[in-house]
């Protein structure tokens, strides 16, 4: 196939010391990168005698991560699938409750800077961007067959497009749309001139919401935080990678839930719902400005991390 055999990708797990500081990986300790990507923060875990279940939806992804680790020989088990869906596959490897979490969220440098794939602006190639090229839905589909409204909503909600009418308007008047160069051009030509003026490329947001559309990013999320915490040991921690504002309410707000105790009205005498707590915040990080300077894909990243009780 050919993106995981002659594509060298430049690799830096972001945010690599604060998570595994979060995680403590140890020996007799097992834990799983859901997003496993490349397999830079999973190569630390298992580092730290840890071990480690690689998931990832991209067999691209999964296959240079095999790579990567075979060194770590069998402390270290590959699965491919998608990370909301762990409990199944976790269950289907004989993987019991774990030590530790790992979810890095977004898109991952092989993803954009494998032309071919469509997930980037800068190259000109077929609107595909799906993370698992299994799945049948493409960027094409959404592009091209989703009506205006439909366009409108995941403009403005996903990608926070303040010119999400107009950009929307001026995808269905160019229909077809074929390639990301088409797109790219076409959001260009719709955005108002003040907006051809801001320092982001005016497709840079657009194109985030047609990803994220095309893999339901934000319902991976919504589904898979509930089950991670689920799957934790008491003691054990989640940590998660967050890279835009979308995914850090969903993430603060889960966690959050999940760390809220009674909810009965205050002019009850006593707790009649009975729900406890199940999780405590640990803290929330952001890069060093050392780390956003050698690597700035990491500018935006949030981590936040939780611990089962």
């Amino acid at each position: 196939m050919g993106a995981a055999e002659t594509v060298t990708v430049r690799h830096e797990p972001v945010m690599l010391r604060e998570c595994i500081g979060a995680l403590t990986p140890h020996e007799g300790g097992i834990y799983l990168d859901g997003t496993a990507g490349l397999g830079g923060h999973a190569e630390a875990m298992a580092e730290n005698r840890g071990q480690v279940i690689c998931l990832d939806r991209d067999k691209d992804a999964l296959e240079l991560c095999k790579a990567r680790l075979k060194r770590f020989g069998e402390r270290v088990t590959f699965l491919h699938g998608d990370y909301r869906e762990m409990d199944v596959l976790l269950d289907g490897a004989g993987v019991g409750l774990l030590d530790g979490i790992l979810l890095d969220l977004g898109v991952s440098s092989l993803q954009l800077d494998t032309p071919e794939r469509g997930f980037s602006y800068r190259y000109d190639a077929p609107l595909d961007m799906r993370m698992d090229q299994a799945q049948a839905r493409t960027a094409a589909e959404i592009v091209n067959e989703w009506p205006y409204r439909q366009l409108v909503r995941i403009l403005y909600d996903y990608g926070e497009e303040r010119y999400a009418h107009q950009l929307a308007r001026g995808i269905v008047a160019a229909r077809p749309l074929r390639t990301t160069a088409e797109l790219a051009d076409t959001i260009v030509e719709s955005v108002p001139a003040r907006g051809r003026r801001e320092a982001q490329h005016p497709a840079r947001r657009c194109f985030q919401a047609v990803r994220i559309a095309v893999n339901g990013e934000l319902d991976a999320l919504e589904t898979g935080l509930p089950k991670a915490l689920a799957r934790l040991k008491p003691g054990g921690r989640l940590a998660v990678i967050a890279f835009h504002s979308l995914e850090s309410r969903i993430i603060k707000r889960v966690f959050a839930e999940a760390a809220r105790g009674c909810t009965c009205p205050p002019s009850f005498p006593s707790c009649v719902c009975g729900k406890t707590a199940s999780v405590k915040s640990v803290g929330r990080w952001m890069p060093t400005r050392e780390e956003t300077e050698e690597n700035p894909r990491s500018a935006s990243a949030v981590l936040r991390v939780a611990e089962r009780l």
